[in-house]
């Protein structure tokens, strides 16, 4: 059963509350006359006690004023550094804010407990409109929190594990790629240039685009009859992803070819393959998620899935614009990363 959201306080209410219409109460909250002195002291001591405030969201939108979108990362900070993809997805969504006169709350913590509680103290604080929710996690608390307090919202990434997006949580949108397909894509190249072991360096193992890109690797190995395919978590950063390249190569039998996760951490791998004396791509091939200036900077430049994350990100905050502006809440499958081949995948042992 849905749960009734603790919303704000609304026009209609403070009518019911007051006694009169709610064109009398808009009279005397927007200081118009129309209304007695009376009624508007009477009208403005109940918006008080209902701690009704204005919609800024609604002010912004129409010109009248700026409201503000709220997006926290429950990252460890240590891990974004380097992160290209978060500046990217952010310079995209702040384009489409600041064309509407809306402002950019950003706070990064440390886990999904601390980011639950930021969402209840900006909407108790009246500090934001809205949100943009990133990392989409297997049995993920937020959408149910933010459907409880009302707070529109645009999650970026399908939720959980088959790709599938959200059921019904009122004002909340999705806004998602196809991991499994990008993966099948790597996973098909790869094999065509005769790799038969094959290392996946994964991201942070709870989060849901993790889990399915994992899943997808699976898969696809299965359909192709490769028993060495594998994933090995990190938590993005280029220390853990070089640390994890040092493991997988000194394995009895080393993969030929490996997927990261991110540049960040596929640079690293490349950087370990060096100090290896493992020459890539003829001893070793190596896949980015994320194209990136990094992967084109290489040497040699690497093979990487491609997608305008600027893009995507201003995709992401238009379908926020459009639930603050009284939308409905929509599904929608954006464009999948494209495999992008470049020198740092070859045949094995070519």
């Amino acid at each position: 059963m849905r749960r009734t959201p603790a919303r704000r306080p609304t026009i209609k209410d403070i009518a019911r509350r007051a006694g009169v219409s709610e064109s009398a109460v808009s009279f005397a909250l927007n200081g118009r006359p129309g209304v007695s002195e009376a009624t508007r002291t009477r009208v403005r001591r109940v918006a008080e006690q209902l701690g009704w405030q204005p919609s800024a969201a609604a002010r912004a939108l129409s010109g009248e004023g700026a409201a503000t979108v709220g997006l926290v990362l429950a990252r460890p900070a240590r891990t974004l550094g380097g992160e290209s993809f978060f500046l990217r997805l952010v310079s995209g969504v702040q384009e489409v804010l600041s064309a509407h006169g809306l402002g950019l709350l950003f706070q990064v913590v440390e886990d999904i407990g601390a980011e639950c509680a930021v969402h209840r103290r900006w909407w108790a604080e009246h500090r934001v409109d809205g949100v943009l929710v990133v990392d989409p996690r297997a049995a993920d608390p937020r959408p149910a929190l933010l459907d409880e307090l009302g707070l529109p919202a645009v999650i970026i990434g399908a939720p959980d594990d088959a790709g599938r997006p959200l059921p019904d949580h009122g004002a909340i949108s999705t806004l998602w790629a196809d991991d499994t397909g990008a993966m099948a894509s790597v996973v098909g190249h790869l094999h065509a240039l005769g790799h038969r072991r094959i290392t996946h360096i994964a991201g942070l193992p709870e989060l849901a685009h993790t889990r399915r890109r994992m899943a997808g690797l699976r898969a696809e190995a299965e359909r192709r009859g490769l028993p060495e395919v594998r994933s090995v978590t990190t938590d993005y950063s280029d220390t853990e992803g070089a640390e994890a390249t040092r493991r997988v190569l000194a394995a009895p039998r080393p993969p030929t070819a490996l997927v990261y996760d991110n540049d960040v951490m596929a640079v690293a791998g490349l950087a370990v393959a060096a100090e290896r004396g493992v020459p890539v791509p003829g001893g070793l091939s190596i896949v980015a998620w994320d194209d990136s200036v990094l992967c084109r900077s290489t040497h040699p430049a690497l093979t990487a899935l491609a997608r305008d994350t600027a893009a995507f990100g201003r995709h992401a905050a238009e379908e926020l614009v459009a639930l603050l502006a009284g939308g409905p809440a929509r599904r929608v499958e954006d464009v999948t990363p494209q495999l992008v081949v470049r020198d740092s995948t070859a045949p094995p042992g070519s």
